[in-house]
């Protein structure tokens, strides 16, 4: 909820200020508004007609910037481009930074990922230029852009064109190079006017044709040009992607266009998509954004029925103030963003968590109901949120390592507050239960678990009911997860499943002949180990006993075992 007075602060809910007193930075959301002064200063004089120039840093002054907040490596990559423009210039022709690097450098984040396009040069002209700075790749040559590998990164290296769209897909595009075409003509192709931004790293000018910086300052997403943006309908999920980084609202003609380009979704690859749905959630600032962008834009209702039924989907008050699964969601989405930066996580696992955390409740829909007394439950909605996460991951073409991992952690995504909560009412919770669920969550670990369960936690409450005796046992933050860790780290499951009690070649040593069978006993000796409670020696005396004999030693283990065989 927005209260459009007061800019993006969201309305705190009835009856819960004391909830987010003291708690204004989990709720924030990227500044509607960056002041003027904060803004690039206005030149007399842009490159061309109707383009406008600002003034940009130095050379020097980004360079510095580049080598405090990301690495000597990254100055390093910068100065490469630097001297690729300083060759194209004693060439006889004019090369500018385009795209990213110079909106981010507008809003204060210098980038180490850098894009050049060259004016006034053949591209034959422009290869051997790139070449006498390492390696050109061929990949990308057939759109007019050499890729120059540098320091573990690329510098793309382009000629201004034109992408015209002549069939489906993202490869059905006619490319037509212009080396004489006008800076302004050059950025109609790019997206959103904030993306049209160009910028000579050689004098520091930013040249802006389509006031880009002005949309920048007042974190508006405007389409550049109406009609090549319909080329490519993956920008829909782009313009989500930016609403979450940098907390950019939509302007109303080019909602519009957005809306009705919507349909043309289904032609986008699983791969290319997946791309989009993984940068919305790892790089946003506030996925939330993101995820109401694409609601927005009816994205939601039209592919995403996983998601589009949380919304409505309504939770007990008493533990869900908040409001329905969909704000739930929204709001444990921000809260593992914090937790990936507070915890420093990065690649595979930051990207798990982000996932983990957007499906761990769509089992809620299929599961909630009303008692008598009209209270909400949504009980197994743990189980029963397996299928519809793995329907949705499946259609964001999700990787497959990490479908398996997420289905498990939204099946257990309860476990590590039910058995910190238990733990406080004073019941004994056994080594044997965190190795149970290692187990269980294999490839996933109990530290993404604890991390996914930790932004479940700050994405509900708050918790004001003296009447209700486990909410009181429910204390601030998620010292749950720290518990969880630390004992896991003790029983040596933090980050792997548990070792086996009884290897193969054990049983070998014991006298038993090599099978299948050895799957059965080694099983029901882990069993007996963290159900029962018992010793590597006592479990090895009983296989003994059974001198080789297969089927008595499965019979006896089970006898040890009664009716508590793990599943």
């Amino acid at each position: 909820m927005v209260n459009k007075a007061e800019g993006m602060r969201p309305t705190i809910p009835p009856g819960a200020r004391e909830f987010y007193q003291g708690r204004e930075a989990t709720f924030r959301q990227p500044s509607a508004r960056v002041p003027r002064e904060r803004m690039p200063k206005e030149l007399e004089q842009g490159p061309e007609e109707g383009v406008r120039a600002f003034q940009g840093h130095s050379r020097e002054e980004y360079g510095k910037q580049l080598e405090v907040i990301h690495s000597t490596e990254a100055r390093a990559v910068f100065e490469k481009a630097c001297q690729i423009c300083e060759a194209v210039k004693h060439a006889g022709g004019r090369a500018l930074l385009v795209g990213g690097a110079v909106r981010d450098e507008v809003l204060g984040m210098p980038s180490k990922d850098f894009d050049i396009e060259v004016y006034g040069l053949q591209p034959e002209e422009v290869e051997q230029i790139v070449a006498t700075f390492g390696n050109v790749k061929d990949v990308g040559k057939a759109f007019g852009i050499l890729k120059l590998g540098e320091g573990g990164t690329e510098i793309d290296v382009s000629l201004p064109r034109t992408d015209s769209k002549i069939g489906e897909g993202h490869t059905g595009f006619e490319v037509k190079v212009d080396p004489a075409m006008s800076v302004r003509e050059a950025a109609r192709r790019r997206d959103f006017t904030f993306n049209a931004l160009s910028k000579d790293p050689l004098t520091g000018e930013i040249f802006d044709p389509f006031g880009g910086i002005e949309d920048l300052r007042t974190r508006t997403m405007r389409v550049t040009d109406p009609e090549r943006f319909q080329d490519d309908p993956l920008r829909l999920l782009r313009a989500a992607q930016f609403a979450g980084r940098f907390g950019m609202a939509i302007d109303p003609k080019s909602m519009e266009l957005m809306r009705e380009m919507a349909p043309a979704l289904r032609e986008i690859s699983k791969d290319r998509v997946r791309e989009e749905w993984e940068k919305l959630l790892v790089r946003s600032e506030r996925p939330s954004m993101g995820l109401n962008t694409l609601h927005s834009l009816g994205i939601i209702d039209a592919y995403y029925p996983e998601l589009a039924t949380l919304k409505g989907t309504e939770q007990e008050f008493e533990w869900h103030p908040e409001g329905d699964v969909w704000i739930h969601t929204l709001l444990v989405l921000d809260a593992a963003r914090d937790v990936v930066r507070k915890e420093k996580l990065e690649g595979d696992t930051a990207r798990v968590v982000m996932l983990g955390a957007l499906c761990h409740d769509l089992g809620k829909p299929s599961t909630t109901t009303y008692d008598a007394d009209g209270r909400i439950r949504s009980h197994a909605h743990d189980v029963e949120g397996v299928e519809p996460s793995l329907a949705f991951l499946e259609r964001i073409g999700a990787r497959r390592s990490d479908m398996d991992k997420i289905a498990k952690l939204t099946k257990e995504h309860i476990w590590p507050g039910t058995m910190y909560l238990a733990e406080q009412r004073g019941e004994s919770v056994s080594d044997g239960a965190f190795r149970r669920v290692a187990r269980r969550l294999h490839p996933a670990t109990l530290a993404e678990l604890t991390y996914v369960a930790e932004a479940d936690r700050n994405g509900m409450g708050p918790y004001l009911d003296p009447e209700n005796p486990h909410q009181l046992l429910i204390p601030d933050g998620f010292p749950a997860g720290p518990w969880v860790r630390k004992r896991a780290e003790e029983v040596g499951v933090y980050t792997e499943k548990p070792k086996p009690l009884i290897m193969g070649r054990d049983l070998i040593a014991l006298g038993f002949a090599p099978g299948k069978v050895f799957g059965d006993i080694i099983k029901l000796s882990d069993d007996c180990r963290d159900l029962r409670g018992m010793a590597r020696e006592d479990v090895v005396r009983i296989l003994l006993a059974c001198g080789g004999n297969a089927k008595n030693a499965i019979e006896r283990l089970r006898e040890r075992l009664g009716n508590e065989i793990e599943k």
